[in-house]
């Protein structure tokens, strides 16, 4: 599941929260910024 963090109030809101709507549920700012996932990825050295 997506998440994004709006650039106005800071509040992370979730894709369902948003559902086909581009904008903070709390604060009406339309620019969203998403967040990466949480996974730590390994490279083998060679």
């Amino acid at each position: 599941m997506a998440e994004y963090r709006c650039s106005n109030c800071g509040k992370i809101i979730t894709q369902d929260e948003l559902g086909m709507k581009a904008k903070c549920p709390y604060c009406s700012n339309k620019i969203l910024i998403k967040l990466r996932p949480r996974v730590v990825k390994l490279v083998k050295a060679r």
